[in-house]
């Protein structure tokens, strides 16, 4: 499939925190277990003077910890339930595009049909970890019904400061096709930023456009030009259908390829000239896909855990390190970065922050059993939150008070400035952390 060195930059050991704040972890994580704190962002910047609100899709989020596209975001009470919980952000179930006579292109991604299993996992590295594998891909009910439930997902996001954003697989031309079906590109935007502006007027929507990894065991992922071809085509024709209301974000995916693609994927949605044609935000990377692999009888799945989390960060790590090397000044104007990729623990979330990303989209934490958390009340979401913040020893204020005391970080900057800082002074974060 793909080879690659595991990334050489990862938190090891024990976060060096003064003793006053291990205490205060511990005795939070413990506290907690009973229930998070209320307002939760409010009790974390008072009590650690870290600031935790950060940024997605061109909006504010008041914390970095968001619910990626799938399984657990398709029902009005999963969003409800995510909001009480106090998640930064959630992406819905990916929908199908279609024109106005209802014609689908990519109908095939639109099953009804899903099962998923959550079992533990050995990755390359001989670490273990867990992952999720599934038979199923996008929305299957009808386009009025997801419309509705981005409806009913707004209404209850703006009593919670939950963002909430579609997530659209449009379609893609084939290595054989020259043409683009820009009928279900203008069809579905308008009539979700119709719903968008019922709830916010002012501002973009944020749209997630889904490369799934099923496109990987696809046809249409089979040439490397037409990939490329998609990345820069997409932002422009979902621009052209919402007269700037929308902030496109491309969600690439891990392609059958090597790595040194997934570099060239990367630098060319940054590098793209032409404004109106320019994603907004990258989301980086999905599911792997293992052509090999059966599950319900289905040949060829994507699955998660440690091996992707493991080429999510090698290749980011590659990313910024090029432009290191090349003596390049780093490019201020990079596009914001949304993490998502085997996100089990704050210390990996610290991990892809220091490879520029503001906030962090999970889906395998939310499934896994109860007996891997400590809090044994609330929601499953509240109980990831509770651990992938507090944690003493993988928690993200943790590793972030480590990393505002090696750095100097200013006591004032919040998830999204740290995330710039470490992009723009990667040889630092280099020197310091390397092995």
């Amino acid at each position: 499939m793909w080879e690659h060195l595991p990334p050489r930059i990862r938190l090891c050991g024990t976060p060096r925190v003064a003793e006053s704040r291990a205490q205060q972890l511990r005795a939070d994580f413990e506290r907690f277990s009973a229930g998070l704190p209320r307002p939760l962002e409010a009790y974390v910047l008072s009590t650690y003077g870290v600031d935790l609100a950060s940024e997605y899709g061109g909006l504010r989020i008041k914390n970095p910890f968001g619910k990626a596209s799938g399984q657990l975001s398709l029902a009005t009470h999963q969003v409800e339930r995510d909001a009480q919980a106090g998640l930064g952000f959630v992406v819905l179930k990916t929908v199908i595009a279609q024109n106005a006579l209802g014609e689908q292109t990519m109908a095939a991604w639109a099953i009804p049909e899903t099962r998923m299993l959550v079992e533990r996992m050995v990755g390359r590295s001989g670490e273990c970890g867990w992952t999720v594998t599934w038979k199923g891909r996008g929305w299957f009910d009808s386009f009025d019904a997801y419309l509705k439930l981005f409806d009913a997902a707004l209404a209850i996001a703006h009593e919670s400061g939950l963002v909430v954003a579609p997530s659209v697989k449009y379609h893609l031309p084939t290595p054989a096709e020259n043409f683009w079906k820009e009928d279900e590109y203008t069809f579905t935007t308008q009539a979700l930023t119709e719903v968008w502006r019922r709830h916010d007027p002012a501002r973009p929507m944020p749209l997630e456009k889904d490369f799934s990894p099923t496109l990987a065991g696809s046809e249409r992922a089979t040439q490397q030009a037409k990939i490329l071809e998609w990345l820069l085509t997409v932002p422009h024709l979902i621009h052209r259908a919402s007269s700037g209301q929308v902030h496109v974000g491309l969600k690439i995916f891990n392609a059958m390829f090597e790595d040194d693609f997934q570099l060239r994927m990367l630098e060319a949605v940054e590098g793209a000239q032409d404004v109106e044609g320019r994603a907004g935000f990258v989301v980086y990377a999905n599911r792997l896909f293992d052509p090999e692999k059966a599950f319900e009888g289905k040949h060829g799945v994507a699955y998660g855990g440690l091996d992707l989390s493991e080429r999510n960060l090698a290749v980011l790590e590659r990313f910024l390190g090029a432009e290191r090397k090349s003596g390049v000044q780093p490019n201020p104007g990079r596009l914001p970065l949304s993490a998502t990729g085997d996100i089990h623990s704050g210390r990996t979330a610290v991990e892809y922050l220091l490879r520029g990303a503001s906030s962090f989209q999970m889906h395998t934490i939310f499934q896994l059993p109860d007996s891997e958390f400590m809090m044994q009340v609330g929601s499953k979401t509240e109980k990831a939150l509770h651990y992938l913040i507090f944690h003493p020893q993988d928690g993200f204020l943790a590793w972030l008070l480590d990393l505002r005391a090696r750095f100097g970080w200013n006591a004032g900057w919040d998830v999204a400035t740290a995330a710039d800082w470490s992009r723009r002074y990667w040889d630092i974060v280099a020197s310091e952390l390397g092995q």
